[in-house]
Formats: C-alpha cells, structure tokens, sequence
C-alpha cells in the first residue's frame, strides 16, 4: 500500500484528477491541512505540497516514519526546505516547467509597458489627455537575466526572439551558453550591472541570493534603466529599491513578488507612477492549476511503476541543477 498525504490550504480546492488517486490500487489517499498534517504524516510516502507556500512540514517533520518523496506544486521550493529535509534521503521534486512561458510573458509584458509608456497612457486616458509622444523600440535594448535555470532560459528565448540582447547571472561564469551566450557570476553584479536597459530577477532564493540586489547594484545600474522581480521578493534589499526609484538612479520598476505579501496598503511602492504592482500572478494563466495536477499525476505514475523522475530539487542549493 502507498500512502498518498496532500497538503492543501483552507479553501482551496483539490481537483478531481488528484482526488481520484486515492481510488487507484494500492493507493491510500489523506487530506490534511496544516493543523492536522503531524496526524496523517505517519505512514505517509509521498507527500503533495498543494498548499505550496506552506512551512507546516517543518513543524511536522517528526511525525514522517515513512516519508520518500515531497512534491511541491511551486516553482521555488525555499519555503519547504529545511535542514532535517535537507539532510534526509527524500526526493523532492518541484513544478519545473508548468510556470516557463507564462512567467516569460508576462517579463515581455512588463517591459513593453515600461518601453511603449503604457502607464502614462493609462494616466492619461483616465483624465481625457490626448498626449502624443515618442517611446522607446526594444530590439536593439539589453536585458541581464539574474537566475539561469528553467524560467530563465525560458525569459531569455522569449527576449531574444523581439530583438533584445540577453545576458545572464547565475552560480557561475561562463561563455557559450546555449540561452545566454555569456553568464556572468551573480555575485559580481556590480560589477557587471552597468549597461543594461532591463535587469531582470528570476532568481531562486537561499543563502547565497537572499539580498542579491542591494543598494550597491541599484546604485551601479544605468539611471534609464528597469528593474523587473519574477522571482522572490527576498532576494531583493526593498528599502534600497525604494530609494533608487526615488532617487533617480533606477528609471522604473515592474515588480510581482516582495518580502511582505500582501504589500502593505501604506507601503511607498504603492504612490510610485514609475512602478507596475502585480500581486505573485505571473505564472497563474488560465488552466495552471489543473496543468500542476496533471503534472503531479505524471510524476505519482512514474513513482508507481519505480522509474527516475525526469527532475529533482538539489536539496543543497535550492533548486533544479
């Protein structure tokens, strides 16, 4: 018998192409919630992380006797990782590939805001203002894409292909990358960050990114250039993002992830007219919820029949290698 525990978040409803598992052979299926995930743990081989942002396994950890595989239905998996996990013989596996070409969209979208001046015509519109001026072409712009893994490469296909110079940042440095041609190391972004009309952050977040872009990497980027988040909000120094919108030394921003979700109504992002604001949306086209189930439903028959899966989280360093 394998046990099968989904995490889901209160309210939050489990399609029925997940539900359905537990009617397979050999299958139990439990349902449990963050209060009650220490009570189904015991027993429990594979653990689904539906609720994907939740941290309650940590707090229930001691309660897994049997535990071999954690799929988180996310992107990032920082909020899962700990060091018990971490140390421990679970697989972890993420939703890599379901989030891609909407998250590389909607990237484009941001940046065709900011270059074709959508928020002063939206301004305008609201006030009957016929105001006819120049924008800004972005073939021929340069974009530094900070995080080289699937999302990523995916943001700096899409880029490439409307004419923008793509660069990327990762772990390391390289030349010839089939994606980004040169990879620069994202430790040295102030060094390198100059030139730019769009710098980009698709970054995963753990020790190594936690505060990536701080006020030295704002202060080193060009005045006419955006700053765009995708990634995690955590990976970025918010008060010295403040102060170089403020300031001038950054020409705008479109950001969809911060350190404090929801933003907090008062927060001075809010009053910026230099600013998009989305709410951690970029990846939720229509369908992304039954196309994280079907995924999962891929994975759970692959595990079934004891084949590899066809990726798995370094627990190391955070994220797909």
């Amino acid at each position: 018998m394998t046990v099968l525990t989904i995490l889901n978040a209160p309210g939050t409803e489990i399609p029925t192409l997940l539900t359905d598992l537990g009617e397979w052979d050999g299958v139990e299926l439990r349902i449990a919630e963050a209060d009650t995930l220490g009570q189904a743990l015991p027993g429990t081989d594979v653990l689904l992380m539906w609720d994907f942002f939740s941290t309650a396994l940590k707090d229930a950890y001691g309660s897994a006797d049997r535990l071999e595989w954690v799929h988180a239905a996310a992107a990032g998996v920082d909020s899962l990782l700990f060091d018990e996990l971490v140390d421990s013989p679970v697989t972890v596996t993420n939703a890599r590939g379901i989030f891609d070409r909407p998250i590389a969209e909607f990237v484009l979208n941001y940046i065709l805001m900011h270059a074709k001046s959508a928020i002063g015509s939206l301004a305008d519109q609201r006030e009957a203002k016929w105001n006819r001026r120049s924008t800004r072409d972005i073939t021929g712009s340069t974009a530094l894409v900070v995080g080289t893994g699937a999302i990523g490469r995916e943001i700096a296909r899409l880029l490439t292909a409307v004419g923008i110079d793509v660069t990327g940042a990762g772990s390391r440095a390289r030349s010839g990358d089939a994606d980004f041609g040169e990879v620069i190391d994202s430790a040295t972004l102030t060094e390198h960050v100059a030139g730019f009309d769009w710098v980009v952050d698709i970054a995963p977040l753990t020790e190594r990114t936690e505060r990536l872009i701080n006020a030295e990497v704002f202060a080193a980027m060009d005045d006419t250039a955006v700053f765009i988040n995708v990634g995690r909000g955590d990976t970025v120094d918010t008060d010295a993002l403040v102060n170089a919108l403020r300031t001038g030394q950054i020409a705008g921003a479109g950001l969809d992830v911060f350190d404090e979700e929801p933003l907090p109504a008062g927060h001075p992002l809010w009053a910026m007219d230099n600013v998009i604001i989305t709410p951690h949306m970029s990846g939720d086209t229509d369908g992304w919820r039954m196309r994280l189930a079907q995924q999962f439903h891929r994975l759970f028959e692959q595990y079934l029949a004891g084949e590899a899966f066809p990726h798995t989280v370094d627990k190391t360093v955070g994220y797909v290698r």
